[in-house]
């Protein structure tokens, strides 16, 4: 009995089915040995290879040569981040988790892992634009501890659907320490180990093109060992090199951290100082005189080298420059110009290459000397400048002069400003109020003193001083003077510093019975939101506004707005600097009727100042106006 035949449609799909089955198996047997090429090809590579998974940077898998470079186990590493594991450090050897620096001419890209997601999102960015990072080099840290360097290509693929970041690193670590040679072979002196002469150029021209940035004078220095030739002759080549080095330490010690010392050449070393004064040439020299007169005192001690002492001085050359100075030659030029000045001289000494900047800071340095000496020698005198109110002395400031043994009588614009710089102003402070005090005292016996007030100067440093009230009061208490007698006299740009210390020390001052006026008001940075909480008693127009009162209306309106000020403040309002009867009219027209100036009377001594009250009190002389 024959059974029917199965129809043909069914007969086609079974041979269908069996063909499917037998690709797939085939499909599955090509992708069981390309993963097993892929297996092979990963945990052979000689190169270090990391998979993470790209959105929160967790290591996926990593091949033998990653354990055998980064030291971390396979079981250590798979299911951690990058930033938990801290493998990834930057060039300079922080603790951060890395910096990759693109050495295949693209642009440069960094990426600092201080997190996953911040991090990974920039490289992410980054494979999105290109899908493929290469050639970048980074620093990794051992789990030992030890870094080395990693050249890193970088590339974005998925597994089973997920977003991971291939990586395959390759040490370089040998390489990076033979250019690092190299480098210190072009850059660096191998006696020393100070930088070069090609590398000293190269911090010149940087410095140079930094065009920029604010203008601040710098300055360059070479310093000369003195007769080096006849050491090395003496006591051979050996010593000589022992000199070399213990040279260059002395004048390291002696410089500042930003400033580049240098080997120049043989016995010649050079040093940059950067970022010295951008107030004045002449105040960056002095500071690059004082940095190279340290080096010259303690190159000048002697030696003791090989159980044998030398003794060796240097000849030092500088020239000043900014960021408008022509070229880095030119400059070194100068510089060499100066030393060669420095040794005609005697050796042992400095030179500036301009030589009337060389002459403004030996004046400068000169007075700072005298300035010094002149505080311990008492050679300063007071004097007193009347204040009048229309014709009548209501008071006076006290001045201060210097009656130098050579120079005779030199003005306060000579030497404050020097004093302020050097600090000295402390000491030259507390003289003129102690001084003005006394006198102060002396002069309340007489009758001329009644409602009268002597106006001291207060520097900026003296009120800053945390110990400024108690010096105050304490000089009160020593002198006898009634402190309502007293007015300290500040400048607009002392009170801006600190506003509430110093609200607070003129107000506790204040209780005691003494006032307070602004001197140079409206030249500096005056403002009513502070005036009006000062416990301020008096304002004075500063006399650049007088000078030019009659011929410039912009300096009439200033003059006059201060008037208006002081009238709807209650505050009293002083004219300095009338020096013409013009002058005294048109402030009096405006509303101002207290005056100083040379058309009443220039500062004089005490004494003198004693007889002009007295002369007045009996109507014997009287100021004219």
């Amino acid at each position: 009995m024959f059974m029917n035949p199965e129809p043909l449609g069914t007969r086609e799909a079974i041979f269908d089915s069996k063909t499917a089955l037998r690709q797939l198996a085939a499909t599955q047997e090509v992708l069981r040995v390309s993963e097993e090429r892929y297996r092979t090809a990963f945990e052979t590579s000689l190169d270090a290879i990391a998979i993470c998974r790209m959105d929160d940077g967790m290591f996926v898998d990593v091949n033998r040569s990653f354990f055998d470079i980064i030291g971390y186990q396979r079981a250590e590493l798979v299911g951690q981040t990058s930033a938990e594991t801290s493998i990834w450090v930057d060039p300079d050897g922080e603790d951060h988790s890395c910096v990759f620096l693109n050495v295949a001419g693209r642009s440069s890209v960094e990426i600092n892992i201080w997190d996953d997601s911040a991090d990974w999102e920039r490289l992410k960015e980054i494979l999105r634009k290109d899908s493929v990072c290469r050639a970048f080099e980074a620093k990794l840290r051992r789990k030992n501890g030890e870094t080395i360097w990693g050249r890193v290509s970088a590339s974005a693929i998925e597994l089973e659907a997920v977003p991971c970041v291939l990586m395959v690193i390759r040490d370089i670590t040998e390489a990076k320490a033979a250019e690092d040679k190299i480098e210190s072979l072009s850059y660096y002196d191998p006696l020393t180990c100070l930088p070069n002469r090609s590398l000293l150029l190269e911090r010149l021209h940087q410095s140079l093109t930094n065009r920029g940035e604010r203008n601040r004078y710098h300055a360059l220095m070479l310093f000369d060992l003195d007769q080096f030739n006849l050491v090395n002759d003496v006591h051979g080549h050996q010593v000589g090199d022992l000199l070399l080095q213990e040279y260059a330490r002395r004048i390291f010690s002696c410089i500042r951290e930003a400033d580049i010392l240098a080997r120049f050449n043989g016995d010649e070393f050079a040093v940059m100082l950067a970022d010295l004064s951008e107030v004045s040439k002449e105040e960056a020299a002095t500071q690059a005189q004082f940095i190279a007169q340290r080096v010259l005192t303690a190159v000048a001690q002697p030696y003791i080298l090989g159980g044998r002492e030398c003794r060796c001085t240097a000849s030092v050359g500088i020239t000043l420059f900014d960021n408008q100075s022509s070229s880095a030659e030119e400059i070194i030029q100068q510089s060499d110009i100066a030393i060669n000045q420095a040794k005609n001289a005697g050796r042992n000494c400095l030179r500036f290459f301009a030589p009337a900047l060389q002459a403004a800071v030996n004046a400068r340095v000169t007075m700072e000397e005298d300035l010094r000496l002149a505080i311990e020698r008492d050679e300063f005198e007071l004097y007193s400048q009347p204040q009048l109110h229309n014709t009548r002395i209501i008071g006076a400031e006290a001045l201060i002069r210097w009656r130098h043994p050579t120079r005779g009588l030199v003005f306060p614009d000579k030497f404050i400003p020097l004093a302020e710089e050097t600090g000295l102003i402390l000491k030259l402070g507390d003289w003129v109020l102690e001084t003005a005090c006394r006198q102060t005292a002396a002069w309340e016996r007489s009758k001329e003193m009644d409602g009268m007030t002597i106006a001291v100067n207060i520097s900026a440093r003296q009120i800053h001083q945390p110990t400024f009230v108690e010096k105050v009061l304490s000089t009160l208490r020593r002198t006898g003077v009634d402190p309502h007698h007293i007015q300290l006299e500040l400048t607009e740009s002392s009170l801006v510093i600190d506003i509430e210390s110093v609200i607070a020390r003129m107000s506790h001052l204040r209780a005691y019975g003494m006032q307070f006026s602004v001197d140079d008001f409206g030249v500096g940075y005056s403002s009513l939101s502070y005036l009006k909480r000062l416990p301020v008693d008096k304002l004075k127009i500063d006399r650049t506004f007088v000078r030019d009162i009659l011929q410039d209306k912009s300096s009439s309106a200033i003059a006059q707005a201060i008037i208006s000020l002081c009238s709807a403040m209650n505050l009293s309002v002083i004219a300095e600097g009338v020096e013409s009867e013009e002058q005294r009219q048109h402030l009096a027209s405006l509303g101002c009727h207290v005056y100083q100036g040379y058309l009443f009377s220039r500062a004089i001594p005490a004494g003198e100042f004693e007889r002009l009250l007295a002369d007045l009190s009996s109507g014997e002389s009287q100021i004219a106006c």
